[in-house]
């Protein structure tokens, strides 16, 4: 003998389907703006420990050839031994850069580069324009530059 086993069973209606859709959103939306503001901090972050990597890249530039590349020469010079201007005698293989290219910002701009620097009695100076890729800025788009995170170069 089978038993009904449905007619005690009752379904949701639209309405309380509707209420778990708004609370999964509101969740959604708490997360995402959580997510959104880690995000831009990991990329400040980032900056300034691509910086560090530049500033160590071209500290091993100096200690090979006694000088840092000239602004005109830009960072550039990691990769690719400079023709003009003040050419080093001692310049690796390789370049002074894993991956053959000047890494770009995390938002895809290209850093600033100075020698000598231009703030202090810094030999070389590094910016990242943050997120607007303008000089200036607020927040995620105030520049991020070597002589204010403390890995600036002092001689």
């Amino acid at each position: 003998m089978k038993r009904k086993l449905l007619g005690n069973q009752r379904g949701m209606t639209l309405i309380e389907i509707m209420v778990v859709v708004t609370i999964l959103g509101l969740i959604a939306t708490i997360a995402t703006v959580n997510v959104l503001g880690r995000l831009d901090q990991a990329k400040v972050t980032a900056a300034k420990t691509q910086i560090k990597n530049l500033e160590t890249a071209l500290d091993e530039y100096r200690r090979d050839n006694g000088f840092y590349p000239t602004t005109d020469q830009g960072l550039k010079a990691l990769i690719e031994k400079p023709a003009s201007g003040r050419v080093p005698t001692s310049y690796p293989k390789g370049g002074y850069m894993k991956g053959g290219s000047v890494p770009k910002d995390p938002w895809s701009c290209d850093f600033l580069y100075f020698s000598p620097g231009t703030h202090g009695s810094n030999p070389v100076e590094i910016t990242s324009l943050g997120a607007d890729c303008q000089e200036g800025g607020e927040d995620t788009d105030a520049d991020i530059n070597s002589w204010e995170i403390g890995s600036a170069k002092k001689e």
